[in-house]
C-alpha cells in the first residue's frame, strides 16, 4: 500500500513540474490591439493581451487609463498558464481566455500565474497600472 501511494505522489510531482513544457492546443488567433506595448490608451481597442510563456508575462508592467472597459485576453505562448489580476476581480483559465472589467479606481494591482506551471510559478508576476 505505501508503495501505490509512493508511484501516485511520484506521477503527480512529475505532471505537475512538466506542466510548464506542455504546448496548447491550436486555437483561434488571439486579437491584435496596441495594447502589446504595455498601455492602453484613450482611442485605442482598450485591450490588454498578456502574453505568458514560461515563467513570465511579456511585459514587467501594463498600463490602462482610468474610466475605461478593458478587455484583456491571455495568449499562452509556451506553457499552461493563467492570469489572476488580484483586487479587480479579473481570473483567466484554460476555460476562460478573456475578461472585460471596468478599469475605475487607480492603483497599481498584481498579476500573477493562476496555474501551477512549474519550479518559476512563484516569480511569476506582473503589475496593472491603472493611471488617470
Amino acid at each position: 500500500m505505501k508503495k501505490l501511494i509512493m508511484l501516485a505522489v511520484a506521477v503527480c510531482l512529475v505532471l505537475a513540474l512538466s506542466a510548464c513544457g506542455k504546448k496548447e492546443e491550436a486555437s483561434a488567433p488571439a486579437p491584435t490591439s496596441n495594447a502589446a506595448s504595455g498601455s492602453a490608451s484613450a482611442g485605442a481597442s482598450n485591450e490588454l493581451k498578456l502574453v505568458a510563456s514560461n515563467f513570465k508575462f511579456d511585459q514587467a508592467e501594463y498600463k490602462v487609463k482610468k474610466g475605461q472597459d478593458i478587455t484583456v485576453t491571455l495568449e499562452n505562448k509556451e506553457g499552461m498558464h493563467g492570469v489572476e489580476i488580484k483586487g479587480l476581480n479579473v481570473k483567466l483559465d484554460g476555460s476562460a481566455k478573456t475578461k472585460t472589467f471596468k478599469a475605475d479606481k487607480e492603483g497599481t494591482y498584481d498579476i500573477i500565474c493562476s496555474v501551477p506551471c512549474g519550479q518559476g510559478h512563484i516569480n511569476m508576476k506582473s503589475k496593472l497600472i491603472v493611471e488617470s
